[in-house]
C-alpha cells in the first residue's frame, strides 16, 4: 500500500513538473525556440525568355528617379494645394496608373529609386518602391543612381537585394563562365560597379524568331560621385564596362547568324558629357535644367557609335529635362522625373516613357525590328499622352 501511494505521489509530481516546463515554453522561450509559422516564400520569376508578342510589338515602361522615401515621406516642389495630401504614395499611384494604362512587358527603372538619406532602411523602401512593379507580375530591371546607396546598403548589396526580388530580371553583373567548372556560372568580377548586365528579348512565339534573340536591352552604372584632381563630380561609365559592352554586342550579333545587326536599347542613370555639350542632330521635348554630369569623358558616346547596334539610350537624373536629343545618329532620352519626392517645378506635373519596338511584317513571318517609338505620359487627370515620335527605322 506505501509503495502504490509512493509510486501515485511520484507520477503526479512527474506530471506537474511537465505541465509546468511546457508553460514555460509557451509563455517565455516560443518566440525563440519554435520555427516560425509563416510559409517559406521563393523569389517569384517572370515567364522567360523576354519575347515580342504575337502582333509584334515589344513595349517598354521607363521609370526614371522615384526618390522613394518610406512611404509616406513628403513630396517635393508641388501646389501648396497639393502639399498636405501629397506623400511617396502619389509616386506608387502613378506607377500603378502608368501600367494599366500602358501594358507594358517590362518595365525599366533607370536609377535614384529610393532617395537613400530620407530612409532608415532601404530594404523596405526598395519593396516600396517597386511594389506595383512587383505585384503587376511583369519582368522589371533596374539600375542604381547617385542616391540609392545613402541609406542603409551599399551600392553592391542593392544590386544583389534587388536581382533576388519577386519578378526582377536584375544582375549584380555580367554572368561569366566558370573557368574550374564550364556548367557553371559566376558572376564577373573585373568590371567596375554593380549593374551592368544584359538581356535579350526573343521573337514572337510560334515563328521562326522564337528562338533567337531579335532586340537587346543593355543595363549599365553610371556610378554615383568621384573626386577627380580635386573636384567633387558624378560618376561616370568605366573602361572596363564599355569593354564588357563591346563584348556583349560582338557576341551577340555573332550568335545571331544574319547580315543584319541586332538593334539594341541602353539604359543608365548620369548623363554622358556629350548631352551637355552637343551638338544634336535634334532635339525633341523640353530642354529645361542644366544638364549635370561628370566631367570625365570616358568615351560612351564614341564606344555607342563605332558598336552600331544601340539605337538609343535612356536616362534619368535631370528631373525637368524629358527630351530625346540625337548625337551622331544615337539617341539620348530622359525619362522625366517621376517621383514626387524628387525635385520638381510646381504645376510641372511628373511623368514617365514609354518606349516602342516593332517588328517587320514579312509574307509568313515576322522579321527582325522595324521601328522604336517612344512617348511620354503626364500624371494628370488623364494620363495625357504626349511627344509621340520615331526614334529608329531599319529603312
Amino acid at each position: 500500500m506505501q509503495s502504490s501511494t509512493k509510486w501515485i505521489q511520484s507520477f503526479i509530481y512527474l506530471t506537474l513538473i511537465t505541465i509546468s516546463l511546457n508553460l514555460l515554453h509557451i509563455l517565455l522561450l516560443s518566440d525563440r525556440l519554435i520555427i516560425s509559422h509563416h510559409k517559406i516564400t521563393l523569389k517569384k520569376h517572370p515567364d522567360l525568355p523576354l519575347r515580342f508578342n504575337s502582333d509584334g510589338t515589344f513595349k517598354i515602361l521607363q521609370v526614371a528617379d522615384m526618390h522613394y522615401g518610406t512611404g509616406l515621406t513628403r513630396c517635393r516642389d508641388v501646389l501648396s494645394s497639393e502639399f498636405d495630401s501629397c506623400s511617396d504614395l502619389n509616386t506608387t499611384r502613378f506607377l500603378k496608373r502608368m501600367i494599366e494604362a500602358e501594358k507594358p512587358d517590362f518595365i525599366a527603372f533607370t536609377g535614384d529609386n529610393i532617395f537613400g538619406s530620407s530612409t532608415n532602411d532601404a530594404a523596405e523602401s526598395l519593396f516600396k518602391a517597386f511594389g506595383p512593379a512587383m505585384d503587376s507580375g511583369l519582368p522589371w530591371a533596374a539600375v542604381l543612381g547617385n542616391h540609392d546607396q545613402e541609406s542603409t546598403m551599399t551600392r553592391e548589396e542593392l544590386m544583389s537585394f534587388i536581382s533576388l526580388m519577386d519578378y526582377s530580371l536584375s544582375q549584380p553583373n555580367p554572368l561569366i563562365q566558370d573557368p574550374t567548372d564550364p556548367t557553371k556560372q559566376q558572376i564577373m568580377t573585373e568590371i567596375d560597379g554593380f549593374g551592368n548586365y544584359d538581356l535579350s528579348v526573343w521573337g514572337p512565339p510560334g515563328y521562326q524568331s522564337a528562338n533567337q534573340t531579335v532586340f537587346n536591352l543593355f543595363f549599365l552604372d553610371s556610378g554615383d560621385r568621384a573626386v577627380v584632381d580635386g573636384f567633387r563630380t558624378y560618376g561616370w561609365i568605366k573602361e572596363s564596362q564599355l569593354n564588357w559592352l563591346r563584348g556583349a554586342s560582338k557576341g551577340h550579333n555573332q550568335e545571331n547568324h544574319q547580315s543584319q545587326e541586332i538593334p539594341s536599347l541602353a539604359f543608365f542613370h548620369i548623363p554622358i558629357p556629350e548631352i551637355r555639350s552637343g551638338p544634336f542632330r535634334e532635339v525633341f521635348g523640353e530642354y529645361r535644367e542644366h544638364v549635370a554630369c561628370s566631367i570625365v569623358n570616358s568615351g560612351v558616346l564614341k564606344t555607342l557609335v563605332s558598336m552600331g547596334d544601340v539605337k538609343a539610350a535612356f536616362i534619368g537624373h535631370d528631373h525637368l529635362n524629358d527630351f530625346c536629343g540625337n548625337l551622331n545618329g544615337v539617341w539620348f532620352c530622359y525619362g522625366g522625373g517621376f517621383g514626387y519626392h524628387g525635385y520638381g517645378r510646381a504645376g510641372w506635373s511628373r511623368r514617365g516613357r514609354v518606349i516602342l519596338a516593332q517588328l517587320k511584317k514579312g509574307k509568313n513571318e515576322w522579321l527582325g525590328v522595324e521601328t522604336i517609338k517612344t512617348w511620354k505620359r503626364l500624371d494628370d487627370e488623364n494620363l495625357t499622352k504626349f511627344d509621340q515620335q520615331i526614334l529608329w527605322t531599319s529603312s
